[in-house]
């Protein structure tokens, strides 16, 4: 009797399943346009994608930076409550700057916060997801504290930038287009990029491999937290105003983004198009549940819903992929 190793054997049934697993989100998309559009025929018109599109903007940018925070194996809870600090500094204390100043105001304010999170979870050690629940608080917080837990409205300036447009397309999709360019670059035709996905294939062997490990966790959480104050400012120039609720929850539309786009949760694996993708997605639905009048005490059913099956098909593609990489032993008779 001898013993055959056959590297890199797959069954057929597994491709299938993997198949399926990898467009999980194409799929489901599909059935929620086809659903919106049984239900309403306001729904499938281009005017209604267009304003989607725009919607979904502010929730693409959070994604982007998420991707980067998932791809070492992170997690950042607190983006809702940087988008929310953020113009809630910039409404309360700085009034009046030109419209690029408050961007880059915005996204100063986001970075200082990345940079703090990032310090508790690369200096001090401390689990980032327990760093990342205790500052989404103490963000919102603050927050409150600054505005009095008043609505803060923004002037003309800012407003006009919601119904401005160059060559047809909206701000917000433009800001949102180069913040994709920048990230799509970095992550894939640089070395940072590279070492982004090694750290969170396998950070022992990155680091014996001499990448600087709490250099590259403390980039990704300063690119999440300043992605996340020009989220907040993008928002803001379409509705206008910030609540006290403004941001809530955002942090998990923009995990349920990134994972419905192929980013794993566990790391090294997941891009930035399917991000794009999964924010235009969620958008999707929660156009469609407006749209169709749902009860409001629906929508975060239907979101925790949509996270839920991120998760599950993530699960699901992370055990495939394993089990499709583990070598087939197989036993011949001598």
């Amino acid at each position: 009797m001898s013993t055959a190793v056959l590297p890199g054997a797959v069954k057929r049934e597994h491709r299938l399943r993997l198949f399926l697993l990898q467009y999980a989100s194409l799929i489901l998309f599909l059935a929620v346009i086809l659903v919106f559009s049984l239900l309403s025929a306001r729904f499938f018109a281009v005017q209604n994608f267009l304003n989607i599109l725009i919607q979904a903007s502010h929730v693409a940018i959070l994604g982007t930076g998420m991707t980067f925070v998932l791809l070492v194996a992170g997690i950042d809870l607190s983006v809702g409550a940087v988008m929310y600090l953020s113009v809630a500094l910039l409404g309360t204390y700085f009034v009046g700057l030109p419209t690029l100043g408050s961007l880059a105001l915005c996204a100063l304010f986001g970075l200082i916060f990345g940079l703090v999170n990032a310090f508790f979870i690369v200096g001090v050690r401390v689990a980032a997801f327990i760093t990342t629940l205790a500052t989404l608080f103490i963000g919102r917080g603050i927050a409150l504290f600054v505005t009095e837990t008043k609505m803060v409205f923004y002037d003309s300036t800012i407003l006009s930038l919601g119904r401005t447009s160059f060559l047809g397309i909206a701000w917000a999709l433009w800001v949102a287009a180069a913040v994709f360019v920048v990230a799509w670059i970095t992550l894939t035709q640089t070395r940072f990029g590279r070492q982004i996905y090694a750290v969170g294939e396998n950070p022992d062997a990155a680091k014996k491999a001499g990448i600087n490990v709490p250099v590259i966790l403390l980039a990704v959480y300063a690119i999440s937290g300043t992605l996340a104050g020009i989220a907040g400012f993008v928002s803001i120039t379409q509705v206008g105003a910030a609540s006290p609720t403004f941001g809530i929850e955002k942090e998990f539309a923009a995990i349920a983004a990134a994972v419905l786009g192929g980013t794993s949760l566990f790391g090294g694996r997941g891009g930035l198009i399917g991000t794009l993708f999964g924010a235009v997605l969620i958008q999707t639905v929660n156009n469609g549940l407006v749209i169709v009048n749902a009860n409001p005490y629906v929508y975060p059913l239907v979101t925790a819903l949509i996270i839920f099956l991120a998760v599950l098909v993530d699960s699901q593609r992370s055990r495939l992929l394993e089990a499709m990489n583990r070598r087939t032993i197989r036993v011949e008779e001598a």
